[in-house]
């Protein structure tokens, strides 16, 4: 008989015997030694004994409890100690009992690069880059609203330098007046100075100043009769107007990061306001994972605590307005002072401008936390008609679905989309760049692309999925199947989506696991309208990773390959002849005609591009 170790049992009374009343951390472990929950006190005796009572226990923290095999402690100096600790042990294993903020992205900044001719443009990451940086914005569509309206109001450069030195005539932007033409000397340094003078003074958060003074321009330019310079201005004027009026928050001062926690059954969600010189930059959601049940308050200090503590490149600002209190932001604040040197005050009762500020970022997280419970709820509804139709004894938690994307055999791309009961599991996706098979033969590409993931997942790199969605029928059905055979793949369910004869949606025609288990389901089902959004996502996925991998190959010179012509000499060859389509129309002794063409590199130049 197999001998098998004991479970462990953790003796209760006997650590709390021994257990420090100094402030701390404590880890919690199951029998398989993971790590469930990390957690500070400022007595680790009293706040552990309150794990173990007999009643009173939320029931989720007693669900923890019952996990437990094993507790670590280390006893720290102090509080802030302890929170510093607890931040950063958190960050490096994300145990599953804590409240987990997901997004650990850097913010973007707006970057006004140095010259003659400054660029705006989006930048995250190290501040490497010399120039003059705006932010943080909450996120990048926030920036690419303000670069928008800089690009209509001041015309400031927003190209890449690279394109900038190379241009020999304005592009479509100067066309559109959207920018002046620097890169042409179409306009003055000193013009282009003033231009973004201005950009800087809205960026700094001085609209009002910088509407008195276009307004001061303007009359200035009509009374001295240059009045298409007048209208210009007053375009301006207009612009910057109407974004002070959508921007209700304007008004208030100072640089404030607005956070407002909701939590509600089923999970919750915290909204940050970020505001810079007064102005309100934008706003972000941000939905912690909670695992045990936390009020609103504990919601909110986990968050700040990760969110301010957990990157030292993150900019903070000198306050912090919430909209509930928590014991612990003394010791937050004083953690802060001592890991960021900064002195950051958390604020809850405010009027006039920052009660609305606080007021729009509460109804902000209520209504992205209604809106995503009531998507999560409709989609396992769907998930649970998916299980139903397909006879399945547990609902399905990881659904995958492969797509092929090409031109006419180009770029052949294929997709690979993965959605669970909360919807898509993005950070799962995955593209496979099909090499080696004919050209429009999406048999041998499906082959290729279910051969590299499921090898993966058979060196046990990976999930498998509970369903395997193969969009394209039973061709492609059949094809799952010898790859699950090859690989010797543990038994899943294959289900196959045939467009019905007139491609219509919801006319489609399924396989279940062979081409002989054939069926169809109403138009109305849920289950349908599931397969049908998994893979038109996977459409999606695979299209846009096609159009990339086109792109990029069309961009790629056939001159590149010519041993002998450089840079220099691939451009100088491609003015001669107006581009590369009427360089390949070219015959080798027409080649030879260009400056700097020999006739032996004519000729090489030729084979090379008619090669194929």
């Amino acid at each position: 008989m197999p001998l098998t170790e004991p479970v462990p049992v953790l003796d209760v009374a006997a650590f709390l015997a021994v257990c420090s009343s100094h402030p701390g951390v404590y880890r919690m472990f199951d029998a398989e030694a993971r790590l469930l929950y990390v957690g500070k006190a400022k007595n680790l005796k009293k706040r552990l004994s309150s794990y173990f009572r007999k009643t009173g226990l939320a029931p989720k923290t007693a669900a923890l409890v019952a996990k437990i095999a094993r507790i670590e402690t280390t006893v720290t100096a102090n509080e802030t100690e302890a929170l510093l600790l607890e931040q950063t042990l958190i960050k490096a294993s994300r145990p599953p009992y804590n409240i987990l903020l997901r997004d650990d992205k850097s913010y973007p900044y707006l970057l006004l690069s140095e010259g003659d001719f400054p660029r705006l443009s989006l930048h995250r990451g190290g501040k490497k880059a010399k120039g003059r940086y705006f932010g943080p914005y909450p996120s990048a569509g926030a920036i690419r609203e303000s670069l928008n309206l800089l690009q209509k109001t001041f015309m400031v450069r927003q190209c890449e330098d690279s394109y900038f030195n190379n241009r020999t005539r304005p592009c479509l932007q100067y066309q559109i007046k959207r920018c002046k033409g620097p890169c042409v000397g179409l306009v003055e340094p000193a013009e282009y100075a003033e231009d973004v003078r201005r950009s800087v003074m809205f960026l700094e958060g001085r609209s009002n100043a910088l509407a008195d003074e276009l307004s001061g321009a303007m009359e200035a330019a009509a009374q001295a009769l240059e009045f298409e310079r007048a209208a210009e201005l007053r375009d301006q004027m207009a612009l910057l107007r109407r974004v002070q009026d959508q921007q209700s928050m304007e008004g208030g001062s100072g640089d404030v990061d607005v956070v407002a926690a909701i939590v509600n059954p089923g999970g919750a969600c915290v909204h940050l306001i970020s505001v810079r010189g007064g102005r309100v930059l934008g706003s972000k959601n941000f939905f912690p994972q909670v695992a045990i049940e936390e009020e609103g308050s504990e919601v909110l200090s986990a968050f700040l605590a990760q969110y301010y503590l957990g990157s030292q490149e993150r900019d903070l600002p000198r306050e912090v307005i919430v909209n509930c209190v928590h014991d612990d932001f003394p010791l937050l604040i004083s953690a802060i002072s001592e890991s960021r040197k900064i002195e950051l005050g958390i604020v809850h009762r405010v009027r006039g401008t920052r009660a609305r500020w606080q007021q729009m970022a509460v109804t902000n997280a209520e209504q992205a936390l209604i809106s995503r419970l009531a998507n999560r709820q409709h989609l396992a509804a769907r998930f649970a008609a998916l299980a139903k139709a397909l006879q399945l004894d547990e609902l399905p938690q990881r659904l995958e679905c492969f797509d092929i994307s090409h031109s006419s055999g180009e770029a052949t791309v294929a997709s690979c989309v993965v959605f669970g009961p909360e919807g898509p599991l993005k950070s799962d996706y995955r593209r496979y760049n099909i090499e080696g098979v004919t050209p429009g033969d999406d048999y041998a590409a499906m082959h290729q692309a279910l051969t590299r993931r499921f090898s993966r997942a058979k060196e046990g790199k990976g999930k498998l999925p509970d369903i395997l969605l193969v969009d394209g029928g039973k061709g492609q059905l059949k094809m799952a199947q010898e790859v699950m055979q090859e690989l010797a793949v543990p038994q899943l369910i294959l289900l196959g989506v045939a467009k019905g004869v007139t491609r219509k949606p919801g006319l489609e025609t399924l396989y279940l696991n062979d081409a002989a288990h054939e069926f169809t389901l109403p138009g109305d089902s849920p289950a349908l309208h599931l397969i049908q959004q998994v893979r038109d996502e996977a459409h999606r996925f695979a299209i846009t990773g096609h159009r990339a991998r086109r792109g990029k190959a069309r961009r790629t010179s056939s001159l590149e390959d010519v041993a002998g012509v450089g840079p220099k000499r691939r451009r100088e060859l491609l003015k001669h002849f107006g581009g590369l389509h009427e360089l390949i129309r070219a015959s080798s002794d027409e080649i030879a005609k260009a400056p700097g063409i020999s006739k032996k590199l004519a000729e090489l130049i030729y084979a090379t591009l008619h090669s194929e």
